[in-house]
């Protein structure tokens, strides 16, 4: 990699089962970033980013800021937080500087093994198919060496691991079995009985606890009808576990488009410029389903309730599949924590620092939901939210995490 040269151009396409559809090209000209979609798939008819990104013919540019001059729906390939720590620290380990590498060099590194659908060429990625065994137990003390500024020989089968998975915590794509008693690496092609998963582990500020209380918020929040996809709590050496989540965007071969609210709308998900109501509209123009809407509608409120308040826009996604129908993704990162200076990261009706009932009840009139749903959805909420102490108890939180959630829940 010392020898590396940097790219001009590079081919965009779409893999929903095997068979990669060309999208377009992005091309970087004196820092600037520019693209433009294939014909042929104008003619398809689908738009993988309806706001920001339309089927139009021509070239299209777009600011510097929020994305480095990328497109919103090409950025969201990109990992950010862990990942791009990792992918900077190995580039520095190669004798090179990670600013030298530009949004498009990144998106070769992530080829055609990312989240997602969206493939890239050329594809940089070198990760052969494995199917090597994984120890959580292992990865978890090669993270934290990293994160203490050592273990340079590690770097690169982390971010291998990690592909282009966001956020702070450090994460594993992996390949479950059936009876949840073997895993293996899970970046591409798995063999049968096994299922694309990722599991989460402890960054330099989370408790020892993190992930099983990452675990029973997933529990509360699928009793409080919030779609979720199936968890579990891996048993740890240390800690009360690792948290880990069956991934939604592959069922088995098949890929989904996937894009979040943060790339839609160009938002930047580190400062709050968001409402739920804007969500709520997203989410209705995208799906045209009333169903989807009210998804986005439970989602918040149980964040909202239970104090998660890293609700950022990054962590709501919307799933495409071959046909063009788009849905509103199953919850991710629903955990205790705190957003900017303590608030919401996502209003509810203008509100950030204390959100009430009252609000998310105008929202739910916004969202056009009738007042008996509303209701029911908030009691709904409120109930599983009551098993937090026991579920907690059960988990492994420790008591001062338990006393302290259950004081900040509404």
């Amino acid at each position: 990699m010392s020898n590396y040269i940097s790219i001009n151009e590079l081919k965009v396409g779409i893999d929903f089962n095997k068979e990669i559809i060309p999208v377009g090209r992005l091309a970087i000209r004196d820092y600037r970033i520019y693209f433009e979609y294939d014909q042929d798939f104008i003619s398809r008819g689908l738009e993988i980013s309806l706001i920001k990104l339309p089927l139009d013919s021509g070239l299209q540019i777009f600011d510097h800021r929020p994305f480095e001059g990328l497109p919103g729906v090409f950025n969201d390939s990109l990992p950010d937080g862990w990942g791009r720590l990792l992918f900077d620290r190995y580039i520095r380990s190669q004798n090179m500087i990670p600013e030298d590498f530009s949004p498009l060099d990144r998106l070769a590194h992530i080829g055609v093994r990312g989240l997602g659908a969206l493939v890239y060429e050329p594809d940089y990625n070198d990760v052969e198919d494995e199917q090597n065994e994984v120890n959580l137990d292992l990865l978890s003390q090669q993270t934290q060496e990293v994160m203490d500024g050592e273990a340079d020989e590690v770097l690169k089968n982390l971010i291998d691991l990690n592909g282009s998975s966001a956020g702070a915590r450090p994460k594993a794509l992996i390949g479950l079995n059936g009876t949840k008693n073997h895993i293996i690496l899970g970046r591409h092609t798995l063999p049968d009985d096994y299922e694309h998963w990722m599991a989460k582990f402890a960054n330099s500020t989370d408790g020892i606890d993190a992930g099983a209380i990452e675990y029973v918020y997933a529990l509360m929040a699928k009793e409080a009808g919030v779609e979720m996809m199936p968890v579990h709590l891996f048993e740890a050496s240390k800690g009360a576990g690792y948290f880990a989540t069956q991934r939604f965007d592959r069922i088995g071969d098949q890929r989904f488009h996937m894009h979040t609210a943060s790339g839609l709308l160009h938002s930047d998900f580190r400062t709050r410029s968001l409402d739920y109501e804007d969500l709520i509209t997203l989410t209705g123009v995208l799906t045209q389903d009333i169903r989807e809407v009210e998804k986005m509608y439970r989602l918040a409120i149980f964040n909202v309730f239970s104090h998660n308040r890293d609700d950022h826009s990054k962590n709501f996604s919307f799933l495409m599949d071959h046909m063009g129908e788009w849905k509103h993704s199953p919850a991710y990162d629903l955990t205790f924590s705190s957003g900017p200076r303590g608030q919401q990261s996502t209003m509810v009706m203008g509100e950030g620092q204390s959100p009430s009932i009252d609000h998310l009840v105008k929202l739910g009139a916004e969202a056009n939901l009738k007042r008996a749903k509303i209701d029911k959805i908030i009691e709904q909420t409120k109930h599983a939210l009551h098993q937090w102490e026991n579920l907690a108890i059960n988990y492994g939180v420790t008591k001062t995490n338990i006393k302290l959630i259950k004081s900040r829940m509404l």
